[in-house]
């Protein structure tokens, strides 16, 4: 059990557990030093090119707006326990830890492309984590699938992943579109990294499930209500940012009115100074693809294979965002193959995305003990192969 008593099993803070970690994150320095970085960054880029700067942060802001609106749609629905409620019904439901894997994947890959893969791990890493000790099953095809299939699960919708909406920039693709066209590339993706982590840990997954403990019973109210509206606005809309901003900030408002809710919450899931920094950085970057020829012109000599794989060993070495602000500074020849690459390349290394600290953060807060080495060790064999599953599944049912 990890430490963990019978009681604190029954009776889990769940929202607790995420804004510890966020503040956890903050306070560890990560935040504000990524803040003033990515300032220095981005006013260098104005100085380098104004007008390259300001066609960079044009293509950039949506997908940051876009992402402080689900974070905030997914505390309101974290508060209301819709969370912690699916997690205790999968936990009842599941036989055996196969069966609770199975459910697991299902529910990190709907989340993931609904709410964004930061919502995914910041919120579902200890809901999973405490499901799994409900049953008394262990624990670590949980903690590190979350982060690994989060990641692979942000093919489907543009709002799943910020990168998703920097290339669609020049696209103008509803999100019904995008889906249309990158859906059997997100099953791929995430049928293939299940397997990894399912084969890795098929010891433990034989397990058969003890009785569940707890019962979570959710809210019905203003956080499914969210949850439904952004779904239609960002499959609907080809530029959801700021429809699905004002639905979260409407929410939390809301709640804050009713005081259910307390606005420093508010404060520490958006984790503005990382937001405001990788933003920074990005449009840095953006910058300097519009203002130097070079990436657009090496990437345009690429075919689908080779732009993935660029697209994976950029997103390790700058972090995903500012890669696919790189990248993608102009139109790029192969867009689909680029986001393939730049979604699932993270999961070879925790400077990949933003996601990785956040699981890392929310892991702790649930009295885990992950390790960077192991998930490494995983995401260096299931990347590889879910970007070359994911780009075959692309090529098959759109070859042109």
């Amino acid at each position: 059990m990890n430490g963990l008593g019978d009681e604190e099993v029954r009776s889990p803070r769940w929202w607790g557990f995420v804004a510890s970690g966020r503040r956890q994150l903050l306070r560890g320095g990560i935040g504000p030093t990524l803040g003033v970085l990515g300032v220095l960054a981005g006013l260098a880029a104005v100085v380098l090119d104004p007008g390259a700067a300001a066609k960079a942060a044009g293509q950039d802001w949506p997908p940051f707006v876009l992402v402080a609106g689900l974070l905030l749609v997914g505390l309101v629905a974290d508060a209301d326990r819709l969370f912690a409620a699916a997690g205790q019904r999968l936990g009842r439901a599941s036989p055996s830890s196969a069966v609770l894997f199975a459910g697991a994947v299902v529910m990190v890959g709907v989340v993931t492309a609904v709410l964004n893969l930061d919502t995914s791990v910041a919120f579902l890493t200890p809901v999973l984590i405490h499901t799994a000790r409900s049953r008394r099953l262990g624990e670590a095809a949980f903690l590190y699938g979350c982060v690994l299939l989060s990641n692979a699960g942000s093919l489907l919708l543009p709002g799943s992943n910020l990168t998703n909406l920097i290339v669609l920039g020049h696209l103008h693709l509803t999100g019904g579109e995008f889906a249309a066209r990158m859906w059997p590339a997100w099953i791929a993706a995430l049928v293939v990294t299940a397997g990894v982590v399912a084969v890795a840990e098929r010891r433990e997954l034989r397990r058969t499930a003890s009785d569940s403990v707890g019962d979570e019973r959710p809210v019905f109210g203003l956080g499914l209500v969210s949850v439904i509206l952004v779904t239609a606005i960002v499959v609907v809309l080809p530029n959801p940012a700021i429809p699905v901003a004002a639905v979260g900030a409407v929410a939390v408002v809301g709640r804050i009115a009713g005081r259910r809710q307390q606005p420093r919450h508010a404060v520490e899931v958006l984790g503005l100074p990382v937001l405001v920094g990788l933003f920074a950085v990005a449009v840095a970057l953006g910058t300097v693809g519009r203002a130097w020829s070079g990436p657009s012109a090496m990437m345009s000599h690429l075919n689908q294979w080779a732009t993935a794989a660029v697209a994976a060993g950029a997103s390790v070495f700058v972090n995903n965002l500012p890669a696919a602000s790189l990248l993608a500074a102009r139109t790029p020849q192969n867009p689909f193959a680029l986001l393939i690459g730049l979604n699932l390349g993270p999961n070879l290394f925790v400077t990949g995305s933003l996601a990785w600290v956040l699981w890392l953060r929310a892991a702790r807060a649930a009295g885990a003990e992950p390790s960077v080495a192991k998930a490494a060790r995983l995401g260096l064999v299931a990347a590889p192969l879910s970007i070359a599953a994911a780009l075959g599944a692309l090529m098959l049912t759109s070859p042109h």
